[in-house]
């Protein structure tokens, strides 16, 4: 469903060899799948997901959803392959502070033709799934961390989207919130059968996935499976 090939983005600098971000990656993603980028900071996990989303466009290589490359994309294009096809979990949770959950988590749907009204019913079944039915009517200040990074999840699937990329999505969580954050993004994207592209520094988060690859300085380390990882549910 999703394919890298040979992917490159390099950065300038004004002294010395350019920052190496995205070294020449080429990897594969099946639909229903839980792929994780395991690695430490600064080695080029968020540049990959940036060229992913289009948000970034590649020195080299292509990114391929589906059959298209998107970096052929126009401006507009791009910008609906977002809204519509793409959901995106961050570690920063941009909650809108002056809206109820039940918005927050329809702010996606608010952006496409349908009205209110029918943004709210669409994404009720979502919040539902992530226990926060309850929630619905209470602001983000109201609610714990992990709730509102749950809120972030439904907002990402709240389209239907094909793809899900995942940016340290429980880095500002303890280990039990984080826990269940990663349980019920694997399990609902499943359930709608939507990739996921999760990237991690975290051990923990990344044997959440059916595969980890390791990214070490733009590189897929020997282009082999990361070793080590068992998946969470057999520990």
């Amino acid at each position: 469903m999703l394919e890298l090939c040979g992917l490159v983005k390099h950065f300038p600098v004004a002294s010395g060899e350019p920052v190496r971000a995205v070294d020449g990656v080429s990897l594969s993603v099946a639909r229903g799948e839980l792929l994780a980028l395991y690695g430490p900071s600064g080695s080029g996990k968020t540049t990959l997901l940036m060229l992913i989303a289009a948000l970034l466009a590649p020195d080299a290589g292509t990114v391929m959803l589906d059959g298209r490359d998107i970096g052929a994309f126009s401006a507009r294009d791009a910008a609906r392959y977002r809204l519509l096809e793409l959901g995106f979990v961050r570690q920063s949770l941009n909650l809108i502070s002056g809206a109820d959950v039940i918005d927050n988590a329809a702010l996606k749907l608010l952006g496409t033709e349908l009205g209110a009204r029918e943004a709210r019913r669409r994404v009720r079944p979502l919040l539902d799934r992530l226990g926060l039915a309850e929630r619905a009517s209470h602001r983000p200040e109201q609610l714990s961390m992990g709730e509102r990074q749950r809120v972030m999840i439904a907002r990402a699937l709240s389209t239907d989207p094909k793809l899900v990329l995942a940016d340290e999505p429980t880095g500002s969580l303890d280990t039990q919130r984080g826990d269940e954050v990663l349980e019920l993004l694997a399990e609902v994207c499943r359930e709608r059968d939507v990739s996921v592209v999760l990237v991690t520094h975290d051990p923990k988060a990344a044997s959440y996935a059916d595969r980890v690859h390791t990214l070490r300085d733009g590189r897929l380390v020997d282009g082999e499976l990361a070793r080590g990882f068992a998946p969470a549910d057999a520990k």
